[in-house]
């Protein structure tokens, strides 16, 4: 193509080369900036869409585990309420008590401890009132008698001569070894009054 000299203007088939020309490389690089800005924005969706991923991941252990802290609680607390009106009651035997009535008592729709019975729902109180009277078992032993030595520990203490510890030994007869056993218990309690 011959260059066209100064002042001889161009004609339209030229014209219509260059001007399609620029509009080629004004398409090129108006496709170029949207592929970029494109990926540039996918990538930048990603990786929003990732932190909101993590974010929800966390806020969903987070919820677990609030929920698993406030079973905890009140399990704790349920259980501590349990106990001390066990004690209250004057049970000596406080985990055994426990272990045997405590899938019996529950919360009810109100927030209150309840015993479920075959008669229905009682107050925690109530119900372990009744569990106490029914199985007295829990309750400390009673010992019977005052102050001062007792029938048995007077049979015991005069039961025959002391027994050496040289006698004390394996194939002893039942009544030599229940007459040793209550010698230590006597010497034992001797020791503890400081007579």
């Amino acid at each position: 193509m011959e260059e066209p000299t100064p002042g001889t203007r161009l004609t339209p088939p030229e014209q219509l080369d260059v001007t399609a020309l620029i509009k080629q490389v004004v398409e090129e690089v108006t496709r170029a900036q949207q592929a970029y800005g494109e990926t540039a924005y996918k990538a930048e969706l990603d990786e929003e869409r990732k932190r909101r991923e993590q974010l929800e991941q966390r806020l969903n252990d987070l919820v677990e585990e609030n929920k698993h802290s406030r079973m905890a609680a009140e399990e704790a607390d349920r259980s501590a309420t349990i106990r001390a009106e066990l004690q209250r009651l004057g049970v000596g035997k406080v985990d055994l008590a426990f272990k045997a009535i405590r899938d019996d008592i529950s919360r009810s729709e109100n927030g209150r401890l309840v015993g479920k019975t075959e008669a229905g729902e009682v107050s925690l109180r109530d119900y372990l009132t009744a569990f106490v009277h029914t199985n007295p078992e829990f309750l400390p032993v009673r010992i019977s008698g005052g102050s001062g030595i007792t029938s048995a520990q007077r049979m015991f203490s005069a039961g025959g001569p002391p027994i050496d510890l040289e006698h004390i030994r394996p194939g002893m007869s039942t009544e030599e070894k229940e007459r040793a056993r209550h010698e230590i218990a006597r010497i034992a309690a001797q020791a503890l009054r400081g007579s």
